[in-house]
């Protein structure tokens, strides 16, 4: 009987000494956030368009002196851009040595912003930021000091960049301080790269990660930025898709020309270029260039992962007020693991109460391609280039054509293309994924969705390749932010969760 008993303390006393240390790190962590918001206000405070010079300095200081006083090296590192009209920002580089016994984690993040059009907005300055309440489907501001007393976990913080990007690092501030409040150390040895020229398609760090190549030197690399899924639950992303950029441009007559006059004889740029476009896709809204889609395939194991991402589809079509969804996958997990081909704007001659009689001068087609692991992107751009050639477009590059070039060639299509940076993807059962797993499931006692990538696009590759490490997402803000968008925000239970998945990952050693 005494033996049994014994037992029973055995096993009971770990799970309350746990209990109770679980408690203490979440009442620390609440307690922390609470005591910092005027400091995530000021740094949203801060304007960070790529372009605004100043303002972006003036971020670089805070990153400086912030994470100085959290104990870490800080340096500010130079390196070459791949696009000399754009300002050349530098990056920091900072150090954070635990122990010679530790693996080494670089974080990556970024601190610039979208442009803002404060026309747009539902607030005097974007970089004020304001709190808000959902008050019968309509947010209402109400006073800031608000949140420091018990706040609603569903009210929102309204600026440019509270979601992207400045709302992880600052729960990344908030979790370091944490550790200090409960006397302990990170489980392994912190680097940081800052970026402060994402949005702008990180010029600069292709030749800073080789620059710079024993200073970022790490055994994995967690990027700390995007939403959760739109279950709002704790997640994890193993891969993104790389991005190239294509601009076409047809040419009509030399300058616009009246339609009454013209109509019938000037040929017309933008319905040359829109069945180029159209010719491009089928109606299901698959890519019909053959090759594109080549070697994307799905094992059963593979389709197993995709299926466990709980996505209600009847729901993402609602909210986007869609009928069907494209044809490229049998599901939305499995349309972006395949390259893709999106036109994302158009412009000929004018429009509305703009609208004039004329047959266009040109036609320009701004289109983006999703990258994917598989699929080479120079071949993916030679595939596009002699699609439009085999739909008898003339085509050149790189230049306006000449004057016999237009009165001798049929259907001018200028073809100008750039690959920004190429996708990636991490095996899910890996070291650094089993790692992260571990550390959410104490954070939220439930296990994280698991992406095998995301749709979107992120500046990590040169990463991967260079230093050779693999690389994670942790995804924190809330899915209907509006990134990139008026009226963007985070919502304050998001902030919270985020910053307390990234206290245990802090105090999760990594094997």
């Amino acid at each position: 009987m005494m033996n049994k008993l014994f037992l029973i303390i055995c096993l009971i006393i770990p799970n309350l000494l746990l209990s109770q240390s679980d408690d203490k790190i979440k009442k620390t962590t609440y307690s922390v956030i609470q005591s910092n918001w005027e400091r995530f206000f000021e740094m949203l405070s801060i304007p960070n368009d790529g372009y605004d010079t100043p303002n972006i300095k003036k971020n670089i200081i805070w990153c400086e002196e912030t994470f100085t006083e959290l104990g870490f090296d800080v340096e500010r590192v130079m390196a070459k851009s791949t696009s000399p009209m754009m300002p050349n920002h530098p990056l920091l580089i900072a150090n954070k040595f635990i122990s010679k016994n530790y693996k080494t984690v670089l974080i990556y993040f970024h601190m610039d912003g979208q442009p803002v059009d404060p026309s747009k907005w539902n607030q005097e300055n974007p970089f004020i930021p304001i709190l808000s309440e959902n008050i019968n489907g309509k947010w209402v501001e109400i006073e800031r000091d608000k949140i420091k007393n018990n706040p609603n976990p569903d009210w929102r913080i309204f600026g440019r960049s509270t979601s992207d990007d400045k709302g992880p690092p600052m729960m990344l501030v908030n979790a370091l301080e944490v550790l200090e409040k409960l006397n302990k150390e990170p489980k392994f040895n912190i680097k940081l790269i800052i970026d402060f020229q994402e949005e702008m398609g990180s010029p600069t760090v292709v030749s800073a990660v080789s620059l710079h190549k024993e200073k970022l030197e790490s055994d994995f690399l967690l990027i700390i930025d995007g939403p959760r899924h739109p279950s709002n639950k704790p997640t994890l992303t193993f891969g993104a898709r790389g991005i190239s950029r294509i601009t076409l441009t047809s040419f009509g007559p030399i300058k616009p020309q009246h339609s009454g006059h013209f109509g019938n004889y000037a040929p017309n740029p933008a319905m040359n270029l829109s069945k180029i476009l159209s010719s491009m896709k089928d109606y299901d809204g698959r890519v019909v260039i053959p090759g594109f889609y080549d070697g994307v395939k799905f094992s059963d194991e593979i389709k197993l992962v995709m299926d466990a991402v709980p996505d209600d589809e009847d729901q993402i079509k609602k909210e986007l007020m869609v009928a069907s969804a494209d044809k490229v996958g049998e599901n939305y997990q499995e349309a972006i693991q395949y390259p893709s081909l999106n036109v994302r704007g158009l412009q000929s001659g004018w429009v509305r109460k703009e609208v004039r009689t004329i047959v266009p001068d040109i036609a320009i087609a701004e289109i983006d391609v999703r990258l994917v692991k598989e699929s080479n992107p120079k071949r993916l751009l030679s595939l596009i280039k002699e699609h439009i050639i085999n739909e008898g477009a003339y085509v050149i590059e790189g230049r306006e054509p000449t004057s016999d070039e237009r009165l001798s060639k049929k259907n001018i299509i200028r073809f100008d293309s750039k690959i920004s940076y190429l996708a990636y993807r991490t095996e899910i059962d890996s070291p650094i994924g089993n790692w992260a797993t571990k550390a959410l499931k104490k954070a939220f006692n439930e296990d994280p969705i698991k992406k095998r990538t995301s749709g979107g696009s992120i500046p990590i590759s040169p990463f991967v390749t260079t230093l050779n490490v693999p690389a994670l997402t942790y995804p924190s803000v809330n899915k209907d932010n509006n990134q990139h968008s008026p009226n963007e925000n985070i919502r304050v239970g998001n902030f919270i969760d985020g910053t307390l998945g990234m206290v245990y990952l802090l105090l999760e050693k990594i094997d």
